[in-house]
């Protein structure tokens, strides 16, 4: 197997590869909201139709893309994915229960466009990743005063006090991924007897059932005739016909989720959607133990509730892999095999910190990645041997 990181734009980088070479991209491309203060979060690539010209030229027929993207610009690149030549297939939410609420507090900016000063009436503490409220009561919001502590204050005009509650942001809890199909020559089945590519891989990503038997059952039922006698329909209890496919678990669905009380609340059964958790500091650093560990900065909210970055609020936990939006290796080995055919390669015009790429060496693909930043190319490389190295050899470039 061979994995290769091409460091530079990825509409230059794939210009450089050949027509239908690939058979699927599998990318976490910019959300283009200026996260953290990040350039290249706000450049508008995710939008560029050229950059979704070249992936699809780069795709054999029927190769599929996956490209994540947030709640509120999803809409904005799938159109250009679609005005690129592909058909757009579905949409996976990735699901989760740990995002942060990024709203401007409005009884605080109320108060503050006002020049009336707030009374503080206690604090926070931040204790296991949660706020604890010290001294709280209705109506009180706090201001961050330090990296882990807050004060909490108090409406000082009738106005503020009237809008004390109100915000402008929900708290983000999906991000959705956009299913894309480069057309098919013929058939489905002709293209993928020529090419390989065209089907997904739904029996490799079925969702396991953990023993469970899923062998369901049809109660004996009564039927009524026209001459309004009743007649037994069914005897007794019959076992349903089950494929060896689905004795392997069930369908795979277009929702994934993290497994947190938040995500898995309303679904009845969670057990039935692919799970994997957001990644942690094992995922994010490994491979990378002979790289700097670094305090990144993180994000402050300021009186009116916006949000700053690098500004006091920074990370206690020092990390070696600086990149601030890094998907979980287990998810991103799932999209891989879902789209891939055996022995296929996956390109990720996004690279960042090599996740993509990770998943797909474990699932025995190679792997074309491009990325902008030499220091985030660096990372993905060594992320990818890291993963790699300790089950079978990988040449990585």
């Amino acid at each position: 197997m061979k994995a290769r990181v091409l460091v530079g734009d990825c509409r230059a980088m794939m210009a450089t590869l050949p027509d239908a070479s690939v058979d699927a991209v599998v990318c976490d491309p910019p959300y283009e909201l200026g996260f953290m203060g990040k350039s290249w979060d706000a450049s508008g690539i995710a939008y560029d139709v050229e950059v979704w010209r070249q992936a699809l030229r780069v795709l054999k027929p029927g190769g599929h893309l996956l490209a994540f993207s947030g709640s509120r610009t999803y809409h904005r690149m799938t159109c250009a994915i679609e005005d690129a030549g592909f058909e757009i297939r579905d949409q996976i939410m990735w699901v989760y229960g740990s995002g942060f609420p990024k709203s401007l507090d409005v009884s605080k900016a109320i108060d503050r466009a006002a020049g009336a000063k707030r009374e503080v009436v206690g604090n926070t503490a931040e204790t296991s990743g949660r706020t604890v409220g010290l001294g709280t009561s209705a109506g009180f919001h706090g201001d961050i005063v330090s990296g882990h502590c807050r004060d909490i204050t108090a409406p000082a005009t009738d106005a503020a006090r009237q809008w004390s509650g109100w915000g402008t942001a929900l708290k983000p809890a999906h991000e959705p991924i956009c299913m894309a199909r480069k057309p098919l020559i013929g058939t489905v089945a002709a293209n993928v007897l020529a090419h390989g590519t065209g089907a997904i891989n739904v029996d490799g990503c079925r969702v396991g059932t953990d023993g469970e038997d899923v062998t369901t059952h049809k109660q004996g039922a009564d039927a009524a005739s026209k001459d309004g006698k009743v007649y037994r329909k069914f005897a007794g209890m019959a076992s349903t016909h089950q494929t060896d496919g689905q004795k392997l678990g069930r369908w795979p669905a277009n929702f994934i989720h993290d497994g947190s009380e938040e995500a898995t609340a309303g679904l009845g059964e969670a057990a039935r959607f692919f799970y994997t958790p957001k990644a942690g500091r094992e995922d994010r650093d490994e491979g990378l133990d002979a790289f700097e560990l670094v305090r990144t900065g993180g994000m402050q909210a300021t009186a009116d509730g916006s949000m700053l970055t690098g500004a006091g609020n920074e990370r206690t936990t020092a990390r070696a892999n600086i990149h601030p939006t890094v998907k979980p290796t287990d998810l991103m080995r799932y999209l891989c095999r879902l789209v891939t055919p055996p022995g296929g390669t996956v390109l990720d015009p996004f690279t960042g910190s090599g996740s993509t790429g990770r998943g797909a060496v474990l699932e025995g693909f190679d792997f074309i990645g491009c990325e902008l930043s030499p220091e985030y190319a660096e990372i993905a490389r060594a992320r990818i041997r890291g993963v790699a190295m300790p089950l079978f050899p990988v040449e990585v470039e």
